[in-house]
């Protein structure tokens, strides 16, 4: 007979999932601040969005991370007792999916946070998914109640339904899910800016009537289970999530499901299948965002530790005389890749200190393997590239702007679909994308969506002059997407995707109709050169910008590539010109993101990346090499 679970009361562990920018950071940062976690002479008590701590996260005001910080709560739910609530802040784009995998794996229940407006988006389906398979109890949270086109009843009504249809869609695989519970679920209106909650429903466009958070504690406390854990087993604890330090190496973050963990022990570690004894020569808990010593931790607890060099994420500590491996974190499979390499154009290395070597590039995207375990790199036979695949093109973005930011020079190809052979038949990825644009834009949208070979799954109009389209579509079609959407919706309109697995390939895909304008040799871009030539495109350069040839200058108002000279100068004559006029003629440049140049590029370009520049190039730099291979592939053809 098995023995009855024991359980801590004194913690709960429970993870914040919504869509991108619904509010769930800043929801933390009113949890944190009203419990006084950080101490009254904190820099965090005046910060905002402090859990979003990386410079990337601050500047595109996504999550990218999953970060956990953990609050004392002593209020007046708490019975007298100091209760540790360790939370965690998911991203809420789809293309770090990992990071959501690794977060739902520490915790014990989740607060579902939606937009009073926007509703239920794709990555809520995502999370939702992943939380009610491991069987995770939900916490519904109504957020941004004083928005003026607030729809609090509906969007309430949307969530439900969409955890009935997920339950329904898991029936065969999660038999035992519990759907009373979620027909019973627990309901709350919030606007974490202004840090209030409250379990009555506001009036659209209104604050909760509460002046603070308790109603979310209190819910937290009582729908969230606290851990469980067997008294008689021994230690079992799982690695989510790695982090560094100057002072102590690599450390692992740890959910510790049995027995009890010690500073100083020797215990037994479980990687890929082998097990070996190691020392933990330092043990961490966390107060607020501040990792502290702490001599041990049992169940339930979320630690870090330090002294395994090479641990990994989906490791188990376990011990030495009993070991009881825990299962590994799976995570969805990679839908784009891209080529990273070293920088191969003319001017590489024109300043000095850049990170240039081969050696170097390597070194890094095998760090980045180690805390991001939806990324993968493969070899492809050549010294100074390799394959990078992920879930997505802002995934990959990311990770080469970080590489950017750290001093490295590289070259990125254009984003490619991950392909797979399934009896016999070449697949590819799909993608179910949730698009909502003003109405006038819905034509113009469908058209856009035909071409990129997308199907038409479902439209509503909530009356407020908005539709909401959903679509199933390759993945390939969405390469290069979001720059045309938001020029086509005049930067109104909101996509947003996820996964819906693998379809037949559906055949060519037209994306760019433009050809790009070619550089035909190498020196400074002239005003009198591009005054000449911008009734035809639009350039990306300005004057004076050094040139190469082959490098991509501009995008042509033809679909034909266009090879000209933009370093020429203006002959000498009698007659003198103030340059001063020649500049005020010049259109000013389209000055590309990094995002913007790989969805730009075609299958001939590649992106070239520096600390200082972003530049867009093709692959094959010489114009009698390019013009050859043309014309092979239009006799091939």
């Amino acid at each position: 007979m098995t023995a009855p679970l024991a359980h801590r009361s004194d913690i709960r562990n429970v993870a914040i999932v919504a869509h991108v920018d619904h509010g769930k950071t800043t929801l933390v940062d009113a949890m944190l601040k009203q419990t006084h976690t950080f101490g009254e002479h904190s820099h965090y008590e005046t910060d905002e969005r402090v859990m979003d701590s990386g410079d990337l996260e601050r500047e595109k005001g996504i999550t990218i991370l999953a970060k956990n910080t953990a609050i004392r709560y002593d209020g007046e739910h708490a019975d007298g007792q100091t209760i540790i609530i360790n939370v965690v802040d998911t991203p809420g784009h789809a293309d770090f999916g990992g990071e959501v995998e690794r977060a739902l794996s520490m915790v014990d229940g989740v607060v579902l946070l939606v937009d009073s407006a926007e509703g239920p988006m794709p990555q809520t389906r995502f999370v939702l998914r992943k939380a009610l398979e491991a069987k995770l109890p939900v916490i519904l949270l109504v957020n941004k109640t004083d928005r003026p086109d607030a729809r609090i009843p509906e969007v309430v009504e949307e969530a439900h339904d969409l955890l009935l249809g997920i339950a329904g869609d898991l029936a065969d695989d999660v038999p035992d899910l519990d759907v009373d519970a979620l027909l019973d679920l627990p309901v709350l209106y919030a606007s974490g800016r202004a840090g209030v909650a409250s379990t009555t429903q506001p009036d659209n466009g209104s604050l909760p009537d509460n002046d603070n958070l308790e109603p979310l504690f209190a819910a937290i406390l009582e729908h969230i289970p606290a851990p469980t854990y067997d008294e008689t087993a021994p230690l079992q604890a799982h690695v989510t999530n790695l982090d560094s330090s100057p002072f102590l190496g690599r450390m692992a973050l740890l959910r510790i499901h049995n027995g009890t963990l010690r500073k100083g022990a020797t215990v037994a570690w479980v990687h890929d299948g082998e097990t070996s004894n190691v020392r933990i020569t330092e043990l961490l808990e966390t107060i607020g965002l501040e990792r502290v010593p702490t001599e041990e931790a049992g169940p339930g607890d979320i630690i870090a530790i330090a002294g395994i060099p090479d641990i990994m994420i989906g490791d188990t500590i376990a011990d030495p005389n009993d070991v009881r491996p825990l299962p590994e974190i799976h995570v969805d499979e990679p839908a784009i890749s891209m080529t990273i390499g070293t920088n191969t154009s003319p001017l590489v290395g024109k300043v000095k200190g850049h990170k240039l070597t081969a050696r170097m590039v390597k070194d890094r995207l095998d760090r980045e393997l180690i805390g991001n375990v939806s990324l993968r790199v493969n070899d492809i036979g050549r010294p100074d590239a390799w394959e990078v695949q992920g879930r997505g093109e802002l995934a990959l973005s990311i990770l080469i702007e970080n590489m950017r930011r750290e001093g490295f020079e590289l070259t990125a190809g254009k984003p490619q679909v991950v392909t797979k052979e399934i009896d016999g038949k070449k697949h590819e990825p799909f993608e179910h994308t949730t698009i909502d644009v003003p109405e006038e834009f819905l034509g113009a949208i469908t058209q856009l969506m035909a071409a990129r070979k997308a199907r038409l799954e479902g439209m509503t109009n909530h009356g407020t002059g908005w539709v909401r389209m959903e679509f199933t579509v390759p993945s390939r079609g969405l390469i290069g997407f979001r720059s045309e959407f938001m020029t086509l919706t005049r930067g109104t309109g909101i996509a947003n995707s996820i996964s819906a697995g693998y379809e037949p390939w559906v055949g060519l895909i037209q994306t760019r109709v433009n050809g790009s304008i070619v550089a035909d040799r190498a020196g400074v871009s002239t005003p009198f050169a591009m005054i000449g030539l911008q009734e035809r495109m639009s350039f990306f350069i300005e004057p004076t910008d050094e040139v190469y040839e082959g490098m991509v200058i501009g995008e042509n108002t033809r679909a034909d590539d266009m090879d000209v000279n933009i370093t020429k100068e203006k002959k000498l004559t009698n007659m003198r010109a103030a340059s001063s006029d020649e500049f005020e003629k010049l259109t000013p440049p389209r000055k590309l993101t990094l995002e913007e140049s790989l969805e730009f590029a075609r299958e001939d370009e590649c992106v070239e990346v520096t600390p200082e520049k972003i530049r867009i190039r093709k692959v094959e730099l010489d114009a009698t090499t390019r013009a050859r291979a043309t014309s092979r592939a239009k006799k091939g053809n």
